[in-house]
C-alpha cells in the first residue's frame, strides 16, 4: 500500500516549519500530496465564553481582538508555507493527483473537530512537535488527530530530521494499539533498510511477544532483528528512546495510550515521555 495523501495541520510557526519541512520530506519520499490546513478560530465562539457582567461593547471587543489575532496568525502560517515550499522546490496545486505536490487550506471553526475530519481522509498527518512554544499548542491538533482519526500520526521533531524512515525502530508490547501501529507502519517497513523490534519486560502487557511479531512482518516481506532495551532511572520510555538512537532509528513506530490519556497525565507513561522527549519523527496510532 502506498501513501498518497498527507495532511499537516500548522497552529502556528514555532515548530512550523520543521513539521512543514519533514512533512514535504515524508511527501517526496512517497511522491504524495501534501495538504497543509490552518484552522482559524471563529470569533462568534468567543461571545459564550465571556460570561455574565461583560456589556455588549466589551463582548464585541474581545471577538474584535480575537479575529485580529486569529488573521495575523493565519498570515503568519501562509507565509511560512509559501517560503518552505517554494525553497523546497514542490508544485503548489489545489487539485490532489498522482504525484509530488502541496496545497494551503484556511478554514474557520473548531480545530480540533476539523483536523480530526480531514484527518480521517489522509494516509497519514504529521504533527508539529507538541512541546513548541506556540500561543496555540499543537498539542490539542495531535491528540485530536489521534483519538478521533482512526488514522496514523507521524509527530515531527523540534528540529527537521536528515531522513525519515530509513532506520525503523518498532516499540512492541502486545497491545491493540502497537499491532496498530505496526500495520500502517508496513510501507514503511518494507522500504526500509533496517529494521529492529524493541521490547522490555517493563514494556510488555498481555498480547503477543516480540518474537511472535518478526515472523508476521517477514510475510509482509520485512527483516527484521529483536533487541531488548532496560528502563532509564525508571523509565521505561527514557530506555526505548535511548535504545532507538543507540540503533540509529530515524523513525520511531509505537501504540500511543495503551493506559488511559489520563493515567499517563497524572501518574506519567511511555507515551507521554515520548512526546515530551522524543528528538527523532514517531509514528503513533490508538
Amino acid at each position: 500500500m502506498a501513501i498518497r495523501k498527507l495532511l499537516l495541520p500548522l497552529t502556528g510557526t514555532a515548530a512550523g516549519e520543521s513539521a512543514l519541512v519533514t512533512a514535504l520530506m515524508v511527501a517526496r519520499k512517497w511522491d504524495a500530496h501534501l495538504r497543509t490546513l490552518h484552522v482559524r478560530v471563529d470569533a462568534r465562539d468567543v461571545a459564550p465564553l465571556a460570561g455574565e457582567g461583560l456589556s455588549g461593547a466589551m463582548i464585541e471587543e474581545m471577538m474584535a481582538a480575537t479575529e485580529k489575532e486569529s488573521g495575523e496568525r493565519a498570515m503568519a502560517v501562509k507565509t511560512l508555507f509559501d517560503r518552505v515550499v517554494a525553497r523546497e522546490g514542490v508544485r503548489i496545486t489545489d487539485e490532489i493527483e498522482p504525484g509530488l505536490s502541496a496545497s494551503f487550506r484556511l478554514l474557520t471553526g473548531r480545530e480540533e473537530d476539523l483536523f480530526a475530519q480531514r484527518a480521517r481522509l489522509a494516509d497519514l498527518s504529521i504533527i508539529p512537535h507538541p512541546e513548541a512554544p506556540d500561543e496555540v499548542s499543537s498539542s490539542d491538533a495531535l491528540h485530536a488527530v489521534l483519538f478521533d482519526s482512526g488514522r496514523p500520526i507521524l509527530i515531527s521533531p523540534l528540529a527537521p530530521p536528515v531522513s525519515v524512515g530509513t532506520r525503523i525502530a518498532v516499540a512492541w508490547n502486545g497491545t491493540a494499539e502497537s499491532a496498530a501501529a505496526v500495520f500502517a507502519a508496513l510501507p514503511w517497513l518494507e522500504n526500509a533498510e533496517a529494521v529492529r523490534v524493541l521490547s522490555a519486560l517493563e514494556y510488555q502487557r498481555r498480547g503477543p511477544a516480540a518474537e511472535e511479531l518478526v515472523p508476521y512482518i517477514t510475510l509482509h516481506g520485512v527483516q527484521a532483528e529483536i533487541a531488548t532495551f532496560r528502563p532509564v532511572d525508571k523509565e521505561v520510555g527514557a530506555g526505548l528512546l535511548a535504545a532507538a538512537q543507540e540503533f540509529g532509528a530515524d523513525l520511531l513506530v509505537m501504540g500511543a495510550y495503551s493506559h488511559s490519556r489520563l493515567r499517563q497525565l497524572i501518574l506519567g507513561g511511555v507515551t507521554r515521555h515520548i512526546l515530551e522527549k522524543a528528538q527523532l519523527p514517531v509514528m503513533m496510532c490508538r
